[in-house]
């Protein structure tokens, strides 16, 4: 090459290093940048979608199962009385808020299965709920009356609420008095409803403003509502009525919501029986346009109409029937009973409203859970210390589990359920 040729070449090429340097010390916000490298998330062994916890209440403790794999994964331990423990789940299906006899609170991981935090909160407790939005955890209370409301995830206490009442007939002066809180139940908007078995009222609190709770009563529902439950879509809360033969239901969707009396009288002419074991409500009954009903005291499970909320039906069992329950797709409904019976469960077709089987799957069954879409159910027998996993199409038994006196089954599913 050329001298002149060659020395034009280096030139261009020094200025063109030249502006590269000025560019990079500049202007670095115009380089790309690398991306930051993800933080690894910790392993888990397990989703928590086919999780579920057991009650131990021998033992006071919860046994951890996989419902998919038909296994234990362990145990929750120093949970104290849970002779009539219930559970609730946070909207993780993670979480789980369990209400003992005692009056303790506690808030476990299923993950973990560790005790996250725990508060005495009552002297004595039978169940809760939480709040559409997963916030709060409200615990119904018998001693002392009322309800009270926690923060979920610190259970710090946010609202105290008791349930005062004047008896009937009381003096005008006369101090008032608890009653016992039974069938609380969420519902939408951060409210909750619950019924006052001695005051003979339903209440709604709504918790918009945990500070100052707004609450609307309904009294003379009718004699000692025992438990309740909210339908699946939200808009009936039906309380069972211990002192009478008959329902009292709410349509939470009216402008003004009131108190109707169903089912009055279903026992008129029939001689009362002696109650061996409150039922239960607490769970929907409800299979596509019927609601199945225990009817107290009696061999009966009652049919309602939910368009018209009449009775259209009631089909003999084998006993006084406990807990009622259908099938997540409604096409069975499944009853267990009071003692004598309580080693029997008997399952309804809803079609033809036939028993199409009777199983004796172990000694006092206690509860019963469909798995989420119900392809089988784990039945708890409390005095032969197991739980049993029954599939719903043949009825063949596919595990049992052994467990201490094992009571209540939940399932994580039911984080997504209202009136779960």
């Amino acid at each position: 090459m050329r001298p002149s040729l060659v020395y034009r070449l280096l030139c261009s090429l020094s200025l063109s290093a030249g502006l590269i340097g000025c560019a990079a010390t500049q202007a670095p916000a115009t380089m790309p940048q690398p991306h930051p490298q993800p933080v690894a998330a910790p392993m888990l062994s397990t989703g928590s979608g086919d999780l579920g916890l057991v009650i131990e209440r021998a033992s006071g403790s919860l046994q951890v199962v996989n419902n998919s794999r038909l296994e234990s994964l362990g145990k929750i331990e120093g949970l104290g009385d849970l002779s009539h423990a219930s559970v609730v789940y946070g909207r993780d299906g993670a979480t789980a808020y369990v209400f003992g006899r005692d009056g303790a609170l506690s808030k476990v991981n299923l993950l973990s299965r560790k005790i996250e935090a725990r508060v005495q909160q009552s002297g004595n407790s039978i169940g809760g709920a939480i709040s559409q939005d997963g916030s709060l955890v409200a615990a119904q209370n018998y001693q002392p009356g009322g309800i009270k409301v926690f923060d979920a995830k610190t259970l710090a206490l946010v609202a105290d609420i008791p349930a005062t009442y004047s008896p009937k007939d009381s003096p005008a002066n006369a101090p008032q008095q608890l009653s016992r809180v039974v069938g609380l139940a969420d519902l939408p908007g951060r409210r909750f409803i619950y019924s006052l078995f001695d005051a003979g009222e339903i209440w709604i609190a709504d918790l918009s403003q945990p500070a100052t709770p707004a609450l609307k009563k309904f009294k003379n529902v009718g004699s000692q509502p025992y438990d309740a439950l909210v339908t699946p879509n939200g808009r009936h809360y039906i309380a069972g009525l211990f002192g009478e033969d008959g329902l009292a239901m709410i349509d939470l969707w009216a402008a003004e919501p009131k108190v109707r009396r169903i089912l009055n009288g279903y026992g008129r002419g029939q001689e009362p029986l002696p109650v061996f074991k409150m039922p239960h409500l607490r769970g929907w009954a409800v299979a596509g346009r019927h609601a199945y009903l225990p009817a107290i005291g009696r061999h009966e499970v009652l049919v309602v109409d939910t368009e018209t909320w009449t009775e259209v039906d009631r089909i003999k069992v084998a006993g006084q029937p406990v807990f009622v329950i259908a099938r997540p797709d409604g096409r069975q409904v499944w009853v267990n009973f009071a003692v004598p019976d309580y080693h029997r469960v008997q399952v309804i077709d809803t079609p033809t409203r036939q028993i199409v089987k009777t199983l004796e799957p172990g000694k006092a069954v206690l509860h019963m859970e469909f798995t989420p879409r119900g392809e089988a159910v784990w039945i708890s027998s409390r005095d032969d210390n197991r739980v049993s996993v029954i599939a719903t199409d043949s009825f063949a038994t596919l595990a049992r589990l052994d467990a201490a006196a094992p009571s209540g089954i939940f399932f994580s599913s039911r984080a997504g359920r209202m009136g779960f």
